[in-house]
């Protein structure tokens, strides 16, 4: 991340930025076929039946899916669950099988959209084994989750966060992506606090709560993407490269949000969920801008990440 030739110090045509791992191609292989069972069952198997009023524990009244794999899920999960599996089909398997391409070549950007292709399964199948109603491919998803998870620890290690550094240009950018981040953060945790903090002021379940036991994608962006965020911006505001190797992931999750969100508000709708035009463009629009701000970053970092080095730099 300097103009200075030190910077090369140590490092020769031989240094490369990704270890190709053995046990990262082969196991992103098992979680893209995994995700593409995953999801062909999930859209193929829609069944017979209706959605039905159901009373909770709470005393709250849910309209259950009542059809197809996600029969047991409310009507606006179920509903939601399918345009989940739209998106890992459409976008996130062909994702992560041109990255892990990319990958498997040595490519350092290749690496880095790998990471992003595997937080967005971990992310969706962490959802699927913990939130969604128990059904036939619960075993499935906690394959997926577990693999998505440990394929992705591996990954990070095939890639040395100080030979990044060194492959990253002296036009890097740095001040934007960090405000990004750490500005996502904060949006992040003020949309997820409203649900529970309404609830304790008004001494009420939460609203969406419906048949679950709690409200997991608030827990789980709270305690683990806030945080994640937050650090990968200061990281980059301080300059390090860590903070990159961090960030990218978490920018690829972030982009794939908006077409999630508009996937499972199509869904919804053609299930005979209401919304308000304010309900549904609302976060369309909103996760909307986020994500181009994200990719118009992503492509910027990209296009300064030098994946050889010149060789008139390189020390001896």
């Amino acid at each position: 991340m300097t103009d200075d030739a030190e910077a090369y110090a140590g490092y020769s045509p031989r240094d490369v930025p990704v270890r190709v791992s053995g046990a990262v191609v082969g196991l992103s292989l098992l979680v893209a076929l995994l995700a593409a069972i995953a999801t062909a069952i999930g859209l193929l198997w829609q069944g017979e039946g209706r959605s039905y009023l159901y009373e909770t524990l709470r005393g709250q009244t849910a309209e259950i899916h009542g059809r197809g794999l996600y029969r047991y899920d409310t009507l606006f999960q179920g509903a939601g669950n399918t345009g989940t599996d739209l998106t890992s089909l459409l976008l996130g398997i062909p994702l992560l099988l041109a990255s892990l391409t990319l990958y498997r070549r040595g490519s350092l950007r290749g690496g880095l959209l790998l990471l992003g292709a595997l937080s967005y399964f971990l992310y969706v199948y962490a959802s699927y084994a913990l939130n969604v109603a128990y059904n036939e491919l619960f075993l499935l998803y906690v394959a997926l989750f577990s693999a998505s998870l440990w394929t992705l620890l591996l990954a990070f290690r095939s890639i040395d966060p100080q030979v990044l550094g060194v492959h990253c240009s002296v036009h890097m950018p740095r001040r934007v992506p960090a405000l990004f981040l750490l500005a996502s953060g904060v949006v992040t945790l003020a949309i997820w606090l409203i649900e529970p903090v309404s609830s304790l002021i008004q001494h009420e379940p939460p609203q969406h709560l419906d048949t679950y036991t709690t409200l997991f994608t608030n827990a789980l962006d709270m305690a683990v993407i806030v945080p994640a965020v937050a650090c990968a911006g200061v990281l980059i505001w301080q300059r390090s490269p860590m903070g990159y190797l961090m960030a990218l992931p978490l920018l690829v999750l972030e982009i794939f949000l908006a077409p999630m969100i508009g996937l499972q508000a199509l869904q919804q709708v053609r299930s005979g969920v209401s919304f308000s035009t304010g309900e549904i463009m609302g976060p369309i629009l909103g996760f909307g801008m986020f994500a181009v701000l994200a990719a118009v970053i992503v492509i910027h970092i990209m296009s300064n990440i030098l994946e050889k080095l010149p060789a008139r730099r390189i020390s001896r």
